[in-house]
């Protein structure tokens, strides 16, 4: 079974759809990103829930950079998957294709979330 991503004309994944093995042949159809574009009337391209970070789950070969899911943009210079921003201050990492805050995340066992206002992790307390 294969996965395909539904791409609009921004280039931004409206679906993602379980399909046919992109080497399964039937009734003479072999180009299923083709088969489910038409189907759809927008762009369709195959991704891999094995893919994340542009690594291989199970030690592959990665495939678009990122398992696609609803509302990530289809970077086709790149041919990847790349989450939605998720603050204005993040920068995407061009090996990754995923958004990384300006300063690492605290190396320690306590939680934070990032503060945009002031571009740094503040301390989650209860």
């Amino acid at each position: 079974m294969g996965h395909y991503a539904i791409i609009d004309a921004n280039n931004i994944v409206t679906n993602v759809i379980t399909g046919r093995d992109e080497n399964e042949v039937v009734n003479g159809i072999s180009d299923w990103e083709t088969y489910y574009g038409n189907q759809f009337g927008l762009t369709c391209k195959r991704t891999s829930y094995n893919t994340y970070a542009n690594q291989h789950k199970t030690g592959g070969t990665p495939f678009r950079k990122n398992y696609a899911e609803k509302g990530f943009t289809y970077d086709s210079v790149n041919d990847a998957f790349i989450p939605p921003k998720p603050y204005d201050s993040w920068v995407l990492n061009t090996t990754s294709f995923l958004w990384e805050a300006p300063t690492a995340y605290p190396d320690n066992d306590n939680y934070y979330t990032w503060n945009e206002e002031t571009q740094q992790w503040d301390l989650i307390t209860k």
